[in-house]
């Protein structure tokens, strides 16, 4: 393997779609979502170690959640998980990251991606970041996976590239946020618009000179950190600094910022997983399209239900359609599959209502 590959893992994030499997203290990256006997972090890093060595591959995630990091992941060690000890978005933790990288490799090139994704054809995968490898380490350019379409969703942002170029990887024009859904259909109809996954690769130097270039304030805040990366004075200085960052996303700090951008369209299945809507799309349905992860069902007159509980859980169904069903200890959600976005209020209203020993 190339000692020069790395990667950065996200899994900071709480998933709060996922509620009530998804909590703040059990975010859904550590859990086995799909019932495949692997959590999403421990399948991503699986995937990420076929062509990146274990010692290379960083975890970017919240302090709270180091011990599970570790219990999931038994092959790092605590020299690869970058914890951060207050919620700033993903641009300050890429660059903290990407500094404590370059310190130890100043030829490193490295991918980032989210510890959550479901990616059905890892070979596919590979190949795609291999190439992207390639591209990153004969040019400076900042480099992103694009996922084509299927259909006209309004739940992710969309990348644009200039339809006439022939070339494999291609120049960016322009990433364009969230759209209704009219919009979306015109996207998909010109043909030159893909889903922009939050996946990213770039060598160390490109992708801290953006910040240097795009990001003054933020890079001069890490940076003065640099004699303490890697080193035991290093988590002091975080945590007396590392809270002064802005809260932006890499997205909106170096991607958007830059001219030299450019994006590759994959060649794998993908889903963000981050509703059980997403979630009961990659599930094997029965032959009345429920969806059952772990669950044994009696189901009779019903259709089109994503349903989840404890291990061998018996659930009986009649005459209740396009539900969420999941059933977690304490916690019983049955919920329209249609307001699935709505999850993330009712939360709210639980946690007021409840405490937050139930979020």
């Amino acid at each position: 393997m190339n000692k020069n590959y790395y990667a950065i893992l996200m899994a900071g994030g709480v998933g709060s779609r996922f509620w009530p499997v998804s909590t703040q203290d059990f975010p859904k990256q550590f859990h086995d979502m799909l019932g495949t006997g692997e959590t999403l972090i421990q399948k991503t890093f699986s995937r990420l170690a076929n062509m990146i060595p274990k010692e290379n591959i960083f975890i970017l995630t919240n302090a709270r959640y180091n011990d599970l990091v570790l219990q999931q992941l038994p092959d790092i060690s605590q020299r690869q998980v970058v914890l951060e000890p207050a919620m700033r978005n993903t641009a300050p933790c890429i660059l903290y990251a990407s500094l404590k990288i370059q310190k130890e490799n100043p030829n490193a090139v490295m991918i980032v991606a989210p510890s959550d994704h479901w990616i059905e054809d890892e070979q596919a995968f590979t190949q795609n970041v291999q190439q992207a490898f390639d591209f990153c380490t004969q040019n400076n350019t900042l480099m992103t996976l694009g996922i084509q379409p299927t259909f006209p969703n309004t739940g992710y942002g969309y990348i644009e590239y200039d339809k006439n170029n022939s070339e494999a990887i291609k120049p960016v024009a322009q990433f364009r946020e969230k759209p209704d859904y009219e919009t979306a259909k015109q996207f998909i109809a010109q043909g030159n618009f893909l889903w922009n996954a939050g996946i990213f690769m770039w060598s160390v130097h490109s992708v801290i000179e953006a910040f240097k270039g795009n990001q003054p304030e933020l890079f001069q805040l890490f940076e003065k950190g640099i004699a303490t990366y890697n080193t035991s004075d290093e988590a002091n200085f975080i945590a007396e600094n590392y809270a002064k960052a802005e809260n932006i996303s890499v997205d909106y700090a170096i991607m958007e910022a830059s001219q030299n951008v450019f994006v590759l369209p994959a060649n794998f299945d993908w889903n963000d997983l981050g509703t059980w809507g997403s979630l009961y799309d990659k599930i094997d349905k029965d032959d009345q399209n429920n969806a059952v992860v772990n669950a044994q069902v009696l189901i009779q007159d019903a259709s089109g239900n994503m349903i989840r509980t404890p291990k061998n859980k018996v659930v009986v169904l009649d005459g209740i359609n396009d539900y969420i069903i999941v059933d977690k200890k304490e916690v019983l959600l049955i919920f329209p599959k249609a307001k699935e976005q709505d999850i993330k209020k009712i939360l709210q209203g639980v946690k007021d209502k409840f405490g937050d020993n139930l979020a």
